[in-house]
């Protein structure tokens, strides 16, 4: 619902607090331009800054919130659910309020149960929270990574934010784009805890940050609070009957979707044509007094477009629907650049920036907040490649793979984005038995984008293995002795979910146009009952979901019901001539040979090359892979252009 941003210097002071504090405060506006509040205490160099988007309590709930006699004080993004008997809980306590919203329940759990206090918040968000008394700083994420929270720290202090670009109007931010990061981007997956940039990082989720002052200097250690975790695998009943998991499901479901309609301003809901959001948007009408307002994104692709299938749900839930036709045009020139400007890292498909536009659209219909049903694949083996590895490696999916006649292998999905040959890695091997199916491709891609990377890139590849990079920041605790499934979601979850996901295909497209995104399966409720759920009840028969879908089979519509799992995904640019030349102009203006020299991060004659060869494809595996290096190399040039090249970034902001 906000912005925040900050600093703590403990030996500067030679800096403009003031001016400062500003200037990263203004970087954020798109987050918050409902107001803005700062908290500046100079004796301890410490400022905090709040943009505000007003969701909860319209008239009371400016920020920073401070809890007076106590010295705390909170800078808060994103929602506290179910605050409301939390607050009357609190007040029978002798509790006081000196505000209506959320936000401030932190700062009295905070002081009634101290670093216990994550237990008794619920919802997505980042905070940070200040404790005079104790000289001591939080910075908090929540569980799954829903709403971001970047940090840098050298000698002289730390420097935080909602988003990157804000720390980086810090003096003690340098603006370089981080080599490994980028050799991590070409290949799609980054290193949980990264950025794109050199010594920023991101406060992990389900983590935070403990920021003590020792004399001239700060003492900042990381803490752990919550983590997905599944049980053993012998703790999993195979033969245990399904209709309690339907109904567990169901009746989590409907508590998480209740909490997430609660707002001061109108809800929406966003619409595909998957189970995921047409199950929110089921649950979310039945709620509601009046009719949902729904939004969908139309591509102008048969192949890629579910436009049909929301229009079916929405007629069936008697909601409104405003559907956006989204083509060549929307997806590149300036609407390009604005996405990777708010993403702050490049993206392998053009599915955010159709989303950039979406936001923008609910935006002006007068719509702050959407329910959305990203998580829904995480916790129920909803992707191809979870159905893959639970064929091929589980004892009950070898089982049902051969009595359905399926080798494991080829039993994929339509559309669905997997590799086209075996790839492995022995730090995956070693860790878990085998080499999840879900990084496979990706594998491959760090093979092709290889020969591509600058001398500087690929010498650095002689000393670091981007996949052991990977691994090394999975804990073994969480997976030693799970059952298969459970290890792919949970390596999938603390990787690409909250790295690609919940990043550039979600809050930072949403929040570019003041929008809040809700995703109701990543309640952390349902989450905890959604890992006890048997491997066999959550993919069933060969279908994956099942569970969710039988939960759901009286508010789907039959086709839905019955449909396999549809990459959601824009359009490539390869499928047709005129996103061909969109691209293409895209191309001319942001690969240029004296641009490709000063990034300094691809090789030029290589590039020019696989450009040429990038023409002659126009389907299958090797036309995908090549969209998907041409969309990383676009955006690794254009972070380079918009904040390292460039005195200040704001031009490209929407």
């Amino acid at each position: 619902m906000c912005g925040i941003t900050g600093f703590w210097e403990v030996r500067r002071s030679d800096l403009d607090v003031d001016a400062t504090l500003r200037r990263m405060l203004t970087t954020l506006h798109h987050r918050g331009p409902d107001g803005s509040g700062v908290h500046i205490d100079r004796t301890r160099g410490l400022a905090l800054g709040h943009a505000r988007l007003s969701i909860i309590d319209l008239d009371t709930g400016d920020q920073p919130v401070r809890l007076d006699g106590r010295g705390l004080v909170l800078t808060h993004n994103g929602e506290f659910y179910d605050y409301k008997p939390i607050r009357a809980r609190l007040a029978t306590h002798g509790r006081r309020f000196a505000t209506k919203s959320d936000s401030e329940i932190a700062l009295h759990l905070y002081d009634r149960h101290g670093l216990d206090f994550f237990e008794h918040l619920r919802g997505e968000f980042a905070f940070a929270l200040f404790d005079e008394e104790q000289d001591e700083l939080l910075l908090v994420r929540d569980r799954f990574g829903i709403k971001p929270l970047y940090w840098h720290a050298d000698a002289g202090g730390l420097r935080w934010g909602s988003e990157v670009k804000a720390l980086l109007e810090h003096p003690a931010v340098e603006r370089k784009l981080d080599p490994h990061a980028a050799i991590h981007q070409m290949m799609q997956v980054m290193v949980p805890g990264t950025t794109s940039f050199q010594d920023v990082k991101a406060v992990r989720p389900g983590h935070f940050l403990r920021v003590r002052r020792k004399g001239e200097r700060l003492e900042i250690s990381e803490h752990r609070y919550w983590d997905l975790d599944f049980p053993q695998a012998g703790e999993h009943d195979a033969k245990a009957a399904p209709e309690p998991y339907v109904e567990g499901v169901r009746e989590h479901l409907i508590d998480a979707v209740r909490t997430r309609l609660e707002a001061d301003v109108p809800v929406g809901c966003y619409l595909s044509g998957g189970i995921d959001s047409c199950s929110i948007l089921g649950l979310a009408t039945a709620m509601q007094q009046s009719p949902v307002q729904a939004f969908t994104i139309s591509f102008d692709h048969d192949a890629y477009d579910e436009a049909a299938i929301a229009r079916e749900m929405a007629r069936a839930t008697n909601a409104k629907q405003e559907e956006l036709a989204i083509g060549a045009a929307d997806l590149y020139g300036d609407s390009y650049r604005r996405t990777v400007w708010h993403a702050e890292r490049t993206f392998y498909n053009t599915l955010g920036v159709a989303k950039w536009h979406m936001s923008r659209r609910v935006h002006e219909l007068g719509y702050k907040v959407v329910v959305t049903g990203e998580g829904s694949d995480e916790l129920f083996a909803g992707y191809p490649f979870l159905k893959r590895d639970y064929f091929l490696h589980a004892p009950e999916g070898r089982q049902e793979a051969e009595l359905r006649g399926m080798d494991g292998k080829n039993a994929l999905f339509k559309g669905a984005i997997l590799s086209e040959e075996d790839a492995s890695h022995p730090a995956f091997d070693a860790l878990l038995g085998f080499t999840p199916s879900w990084i496979q491709p990706w594998i491959l891609t760090l093979k092709r984008v290889t020969p591509l990377l600058s001398g500087e890139l690929r010498s650095l590849l002689d000393t670091y293995d981007p996949i052991q990079a990977i691994v090394d920041t999975l804990d073994p605790t969480m997976l030693a002795g799970r059952h298969p499934l459970d290890q792919v979601q949970y390596t999938w979850a603390k990787t690409m979910l909250e790295g690609q996901i919940l990043t550039w295909g979600g809050d930072r497209v949403d929040m570019a146009n003041s929008m809040e995104s809700r995703p109701a399966f990543l309640d952390h409720h349902l989450a905890e009952y959604a890992v006890g759920i048997p491997p066999a009840v959550r993919i069933r028969g060969g279908v994956e979901k099942w569970v969710l879908r039988e939960a759901m089979k009286g508010v789907l519509p039959r086709t839905l019901y019955e449909r396999e799992k549809f990459a959601f995904m824009a359009p490539p640019s390869h499928v047709d001539q005129e996103k061909r030349d969109a691209v293409g102009e895209l191309i001319d203006a942001c690969l240029a040979p004296e641009q490709v020299r000063a990034a300094g991060l691809l090789d030029e004659r290589a590039l020019r090359t696989f450009l040429t060869e990038r023409q002659q494809a126009h389907d299958g595996p090797d036309a995908i892979r090549g969209d998907i290096v041409l969309n990383h190399a676009l955006g690794l040039h254009l972070l380079d252009q918009q904040f390292v090249h460039v005195d200040r970034p704001v031009a490209a902001r929407s």
